[in-house]
């Protein structure tokens, strides 16, 4: 039987080593029967005699099951660019590395770049042209079947590489980007919202979906709040160093401050606001499991996930009137198109339109 359960990660702490030669994830936790039979019932660990110590193999499947940071590039992806070419995945590494983008950002245009490097073999890649490089893309639509997301991803990085490692600026002036499917924000109404919080009976867990949807966070801005970024008096809280690397305050809601101090007399959290239970910050797959655990006991059937309370909280702001221009700073957005997509859900002139069959 399928289990449809999700791991409980808060009683686990993994690091990544190896043993008798081999990458491996060590795994620890309390000497305790049901969790060992609980984290058998996701892996199928290994006993180390010399360690003392659980473990599994280092692959994708058990770190992306741990939420452990993936690694860059694989042996097998490496094996698969032809050494002519390796110089420049580690040039386009280096660059990316010294101007300080993210982990995300590193991980993503490697694996793009990769493709492309592994594809065209032994030829040099900095002699393509523009019509070489367009003859790709055409390959990656028609034969891999790649969508225009990952079309625009693989893009992103040959004209880094291009561009900012090759300072090959006009290369891509003809090569046509694929249009963007508009998708709209998904967001819960404010009855459902009530609904998940009422079912969430764990204090952290509450709290945790509580400040998701009044603060509009991401879930890594929720995992990342330190004690020391909330400040009561002003009734503001830093959220440091978010995606793009930008601090911002956000308005911490009044409603949630008694619950927030109770949280903490019996919590005691050390440093982050939400941690695990062998310290150390919450992590993000156990943030996700919160929200799709509440959503699976409130029994709403919507295909969301937990950054839809970020949506809901901008939608039933412009609902409530406020200025789209302080949505936007609230948010963290760079652009105001970005915040913009917000009014296609809240057009109020539109709800009022009456269908045709309604007459009849």
């Amino acid at each position: 039987m399928k289990n449809t359960q999700t791991l409980n990660l808060d009683l686990f702490r993994f690091e990544i080593g190896t043993h008798k030669e081999n990458n491996v994830i060590w795994i620890h936790f309390p000497k305790n029967f049901d969790v060992l039979k609980h984290l058998k019932s996701f892996t199928k660990p290994r006993w180390s005699q010399s360690q003392l110590c659980w473990y599994v193999p280092d692959k994708i499947h058990y770190r992306n099951l741990f939420n452990l940071e993936k690694k860059i590039l694989g042996k097998q992806a490496l094996l698969q660019i032809h050494p002519i070419n390796l110089h420049a995945l580690t040039e386009l590494q280096n660059e990316i590395i010294l101007r300080g983008l993210s982990q995300n950002t590193l991980r993503s245009y490697s694996t793009e770049f990769a493709q492309l490097l592994s594809t065209i073999k032994d030829f040099p890649v900095e002699n393509l042209t523009s019509e070489k490089i367009k003859a790709y893309l055409l390959y990656c639509v028609t034969d891999l079947g790649v969508s225009e997301n990952y079309l625009h991803s693989r893009i992103n990085a040959l004209k880094f590489y291009f561009e900012k490692v090759l300072r090959r600026e006009k290369i891509f002036l003809e090569i046509p980007r694929p249009k963007k499917p508009e998708i709209l924000p998904k967001s819960l109404n404010p009855s459902e919202i009530t609904k998940i919080i009422s079912v969430t009976e764990n204090a952290k867990h509450q709290t945790i979906i509580k400040l998701c949807y009044g603060m509009g966070l991401r879930v890594s801005e929720i995992v990342n709040l330190k004690i020391e970024d909330i400040d009561s008096k002003s009734m503001r809280v830093l959220i440091s160093k978010a995606k793009g690397k930008k601090d911002r305050y956000v308005n911490l809601p009044e409603s949630i401050l008694p619950q927030l101090r109770d949280y903490y007399r019996e919590f005691r959290p050390k440093e982050f606001l939400f941690e695990g239970q062998d310290g150390g910050k919450y992590s993000v797959r156990s943030a996700q499991n919160v929200f799709k655990n509440a959503m699976k006991k409130a029994g709403i059937h919507k295909t969301v996930g937990i950054h839809s309370l970020r949506h809901s909280y901008a939608t039933h702001l412009l609902e409530y009137g406020t200025d789209i221009s302080l949505i936007q700073k609230l948010l963290g957005h760079n652009q105001i198109s970005t915040t913009l997509n917000y009014t296609k859900i809240v057009d109020k002139h539109l709800r009022k339109v009456e269908s045709p069959l309604d007459r009849l």
